[in-house]
């Protein structure tokens, strides 16, 4: 779906993984349902394929721009920058564009970060296009100059780094023609890029943290329709969650120590209420061994515990961050938190989860939450920030560190939920580590 900025669908089109790869380069109509329900011709899109290259390094740059030529009748001009990867057809894809700096010649754009991979394939010689245009409220632009570089020419570049501005049809009328302005590389600092691999093999630590939900809503587990309910020779919802994600997880814990919890019930001895407690009810000693450990202990609470309520995720999220924080305060740190979130309904504590996740997205944590039964849990899709980044106030997360899946959608394919849950993980894992300059100590 190609959509404008305010998410309003301009058209679609469908095809095939196989299709992008065999074709590599393929154009596709697009069409759009009207009211009528009908479809209407939408314009087309065209879509080009190539493999990545394994090599990545990060490009941090400033760049600023003198003496750029006047577009606006009323001012001066609006420059923004576009970055152009060429390809082998010998066409050009836009990679990035920086902000539009208002009302000047003399444009000074905020520092920003590109990959190799996105800005050349991290091919040394391949051409980078960098052209110079001046934004229009109406939605266009009008184009000021260009210049070619590659990647290794950047590298190289003796800063500041200088390249003339230049528009072929200004250059063509006119002799005296010298260039609409030049462009400037203030700045570049080049760093390589570890993949989750990387990390993984060199020392990084992923410690996965289990929490069950056992509020009321669940139903009695002694009754065939409870969520909790447990039969001989099947496993329900919990229980297929827990052993189709931790049965991956565990692959990459070393000790196979897992701290397990439940939340929102009534434990003993006493059935005092509580908001976390230890799956297996040992308050000295919380951690199961494995995820036959965890699958263990969950068959012995579910008849141990009172389902109770209310469904409060704040205080788990708050936990696992606090060990992260001892992670995150430690010099060179690599352990990482995972925590899987099992619940059957709409969280009563919205506002101050939302609170602990947006302290979560500065630690180095990801939270993996499972919808079980029925329930509506459009709450979540608030929680997983996809599209946009978790807020509260005036306080955003830092980064998305939420993947919401639920279980219905993969009840008959539980390999399918394990690859869905875990599927944003590495992404997660290596921003946190990139953002806080960490690297695999060997490599």
């Amino acid at each position: 779906k190609l959509r404008h900025g305010g998410g309003e669908v301009i058209g679609e089109a469908s095809t095939s993984l196989g299709q992008i790869v065999s074709t590599k380069s393929q154009t596709l109509a697009l069409t759009r349902l009207t009211g009528g329900g009908k479809r209407k011709e939408a314009g087309s899109i065209t879509i080009k394929a190539e493999e990545v290259s394994s090599l990545a390094e990060t490009l941090d740059m400033r760049w600023y721009a003198q003496k750029v030529d006047k577009k606006d009748f009323f001012g001066k001009s609006d420059p923004y920058l576009q970055f152009a990867r060429s390809n082998p057809d010998g066409s050009f894809s836009v990679v990035h564009r920086t902000e539009f700096i208002k009302n000047t010649l003399n444009p000074s754009w905020k520092p920003f970060k590109l990959s190799s991979q996105k800005l050349c394939n991290s091919d040394m010689e391949r051409m980078i296009q960098i052209s110079c245009w001046d934004w229009d409220r109406d939605g266009s632009s009008d184009f000021i100059g260009s210049c070619e570089t590659s990647l290794r020419a950047l590298k190289a570049a003796k800063l500041p780094f200088k390249m003339d501005l230049i528009n072929p049809a200004k250059k063509r009328s006119k002799k005296s023609y010298k260039n609409s302005g030049t462009l400037v590389l203030e700045s570049i600092v080049v760093s390589r890029l570890y993949s989750f691999l990387d990390y993984i093999t060199h020392g990084c630590e992923l410690n996965f943290v289990v929490g069950v939900d056992f509020t009321g809503s669940n139903g009695d587990p002694r009754s065939p329709g409870s969520l909790h309910s447990i039969t001989s020779g099947s496993m329900n919802e919990y229980q297929n969650a827990l052993w189709s994600v931790g049965k991956v997880c565990e692959q990459y814990d070393s000790d196979k120590q897992f701290p397990s919890f439940g939340f929102g019930a009534k434990i003993p001895p006493h059935q005092t209420f509580s908001d976390i407690f230890p799956l297996n009810l040992n308050m000295q000693a919380p951690d199961c061994f494995g995820i036959d450990g965890i699958m263990a202990a969950y068959q012995q609470c579910v008849y141990q515990v009172k389902l109770w309520g209310p469904t409060n995720a704040a205080p788990i999220v708050n936990r696992v961050a606090d060990m992260a924080q001892q992670e995150h305060q430690r010099i060179k740190s690599l352990s990482y938190y995972v925590l899987l979130l099992l619940t059957d309904g709409v969280l009563t504590d919205m506002q101050e989860t939302k609170k602990a996740v947006i302290r979560a997205s500065h630690l180095p944590m990801s939270i993996i939450i499972v919808g079980v039964g029925a329930a509506d849990f459009k709450d979540m899709d608030e929680l997983d920030g996809d599209d946009e980044r978790l807020r509260l106030g005036t306080s955003v997360a830092e980064r998305d560190i939420v993947q919401f899946v639920p279980f219905r959608k993969y009840s008959t394919a539980p390999a399918a939920l394990a690859k869905e849950v875990l599927a944003e993980i590495p992404t997660q894992l290596v921003e946190y580590m990139h953002a806080h300059g960490l690297q695999p100590p060997a490599l």
